[in-house]
């Protein structure tokens, strides 16, 4: 693995669902690609980027981890510790959705996690749904290194849409962010049916003013898009009949 410096992503997110009803939509976001340990140098790039304030884009730490603006690396180095999983100062990157002029929301981040070999050991899935609640799924291999495309299995075990039960087991597809980014988590069933298919494809940008400027005008106020097609595509799917759930009490600890 090459070293790559902090980068915008410019990416399509689809959701396919074969129903019934049967569904499928598509929207634009962009993303961030920042090094745990070089957040502050990334934002010192671009006037339109900032750590913690106001600005047209801005990542604030407590959007992220322990949610409370705690230091990101120290938290996502605990959460390793409880399987064993030692980075020995490696790299840790997170890929992530920026506020939008002060407002964010990210229906998934990812945490690559790379010993200090270069090798990956692991990638934490934060998954955040609209209700303001949040989980991390730990991907791994007990500490080895991990294969890229490899699909990683983990049980359903928080509450996201409210058209499926809190059941059933994940697939990711993870691909290493470089020049192209790709993931695909696929949902399916107890009974091994598909429910829902949704991939991230995008490639890969130089974090400047410049292109900040180009992913703001081309997706503008893409944040508060993103939870605006959530709540409308929810709609849509409720008017076709699609059945719905209460929302499940969370479970403790937010991690599996």
């Amino acid at each position: 693995m090459g070293r790559l410096d902090a980068c915008l992503y410019r990416a399509d997110v689809t959701h396919r669902r074969p129903g019934p009803p049967r569904y499928r939509f598509r929207y634009r976001t962009y993303h961030l690609l920042l090094d745990l340990d070089g957040i502050d140098a990334a934002c010192a790039a671009s006037a339109f980027l900032s750590r913690n304030r106001f600005n047209l884009l801005s990542f604030h730490d407590r959007d992220h981890g322990p949610h409370d603006g705690r230091p990101l690396r120290p938290w996502a180095e605990s959460v390793l510790a409880e399987h064993d999983i030692d980075l020995a100062g490696g790299r840790i990157r997170l890929l992530c959705m920026p506020r939008v002029l002060g407002y964010g929301f990210n229906p998934i981040s990812l945490y690559y996690c790379h010993h200090a070999d270069t090798t990956l050991r692991a990638v934490l899935a934060e998954v955040h749904n609209t209700f303001g609640e949040h989980h991390v799924y730990v991907l791994h291999d007990a500490g080895r290194p991990m294969a890229w495309q490899q699909t990683r299995t983990k049980t359903k075990r928080f509450h996201v849409s409210p058209f499926f039960d809190r059941s059933g087991e994940y697939r990711f597809h993870l691909l290493a962010p470089e020049a192209r980014l790709g993931l695909g988590i696929r949902l399916y069933d107890e009974a091994g049916a598909l429910r829902i298919a949704t991939a991230v494809s995008g490639h890969r940008r130089v974090l400047s003013s410049r292109e900040i400027l180009i992913a703001a005008v081309a997706v503008p106020w893409m944040s508060a898009k993103v939870t605006l097609a959530i709540h409308w595509q929810a709609l849509k799917l409720w008017c076709r009949g699609a059945g719905f759930r209460r929302r499940p009490a969370p479970e403790r600890p937010n991690r599996s």
